[in-house]
């Protein structure tokens, strides 16, 4: 410590004037600034010259000699030897306490080389493997990170506590008693922890979560945000998707549509499929391949069922509504100059054996509370009336014999 201070005197004594003082510390400092800025280009030089290994522990060297020249140049310059010699005094600090400072700070410098070493090794390990994307690796060097500092952390402070086991119990109680406050917490952010490293859904992807339906805009250890098709956000916790039923229409870069079309029973089948298959084999938005389908789904009540089914690719809600759009006006369109019929619903009215049923029809009136002609007797039933003021009863005659 004396050498030190001996040589921040013989700064002070012979840079006197403040003009050389003022250009003395722009020079460090300058210095200082141009190390900064080059240490990841030194680095790298180094790293590609020898071993990455050396690259870190020799910029990290160069960056740490050049900092403490600097603060020595600084306070020495300007006559700050008197002030660092009375602090030292007043602290009392004394060899043992210097030799832990100088261990401490060792420690820290170890620290920064060693996590940008395992962040080097990591990368080289799971680079290779394609199974691991880039964020992935990503939260194993955060993972790592928080754990070299945390072994760091307890090796500086067993250098300055005689005693670390009692703060490590009391630390743990703290750490249960934590835990079982805020339990809801901790466990949503495990559940961050076991999304971000199964990801099932990236940033942009469009996914379901039970009734919600979006795009992924946020991924956090606390939370997922969703922008819905409304330009609502909505914030799902992490625990809620890791124990529900998500949907990601996005993984695979398409997604199926499917419409439901009813061809008139009189009309051919067959004809109508092939009629739909060529309307969307002309559409933007449907793929070659996979090609459309067309199938005969069931018989309906009024119309044979068919299913339209194709793929459109890059998936999104805007991209869905108007393939389907088109689809329909399309089929709508062709159907109709092919003189394929898409029936109304329709219900068919019969008798049972033994039974007389006679339609009546009649135009007027249309309020339902006058009518043209007898009321229905008993034995009688009335039918519907429809929405253009046309009437249908329906008169059922029994045979008494």
């Amino acid at each position: 410590m004396s050498e030190v201070l001996a040589m921040l005197e013989w700064l002070a004594e012979t840079v006197e004037p403040t003009e050389l003082k003022l250009a003395a510390t722009v020079a460090a400092v300058g210095t200082l600034l141009i190390v900064l800025l080059s240490y990841s280009r030194l680095q790298a030089a180094i790293g590609d010259r020898t071993k990455p290994l050396y690259g870190d522990v020799i910029s990290t060297a160069v960056l740490t000699t050049t900092f403490m020249l600097t603060l020595i140049v600084v306070v020495g310059v300007w006559d700050q030897a008197d002030t660092i010699r009375e602090g030292y005094a007043e602290l009392d600090l004394g060899g043992e306490i210097l030799a832990r400072a100088i261990v401490s700070f060792i420690l820290i410098v170890g620290t920064l080389i060693f996590r940008r070493f395992v962040k080097r090794v990591i990368d080289e390990l799971l680079g290779s493997a394609s199974a691991v994307t880039a964020h992935q690796r990503e939260i194993s060097h955060r993972i790592a990170q928080v754990i070299i500092w945390s072994v760091s952390l307890v090796v500086v402070l067993g250098v300055w506590i005689d005693d670390l086991g009692g703060l490590l119990v009391g630390a743990g109680f703290l750490g249960i008693v934590v835990g079982m406050a805020a339990r809801q917490t901790l466990g949503t952010v495990l559940a961050g922890f076991v999304l971000m490293f199964d990801r099932p859904f990236e940033i942009g992807d469009w996914i379901e979560v039970e009734d919600r339906e979006g795009i992924v805009t946020d991924i956090s250890i606390v939370n997922t945000r969703i922008r819905s098709f409304d330009g609502e956000y909505v914030m799902v916790p992490n625990d809620v998707i890791s124990s529900s039923m998500v949907t990601n229409r996005s993984k695979r870069g398409r997604l199926r549509i499917e419409i439901d079309v009813g061809v008139d029973y009189e009309d051919d089948v067959e004809r109508a499929t092939e009629v739909a298959k060529s309307v969307i084999a002309d559409l933007e938005y449907s793929l070659s391949a996979p090609g459309a389908q067309v199938v005969t789904k069931e018989f309906g009540d009024s119309a044979v069922v068919l299913g339209v089914r194709f793929w459109i690719d890059r998936p999104s809600s805007k991209r869905r509504w108007r393939a389907r759009t088109a689809a329909i006006n399309g089929i709508k369109r062709e159907f109709a100059s092919e003189g394929i019929g898409i029936p109304f619903p329709q219900r068919e009215l019969s008798s049972r054996p033994g039974t007389d049923v006679r339609i009546d029809e009649h135009t007027e009136p249309t309020d339902v509370n006058e009518t043209d002609g007898p009321r229905p007797n008993d034995g009688e039933i009335a039918d519907d009336r429809t929405t253009d003021g046309t009437e249908y009863r329906m008169t059922e005659r029994r045979n008494d014999d």
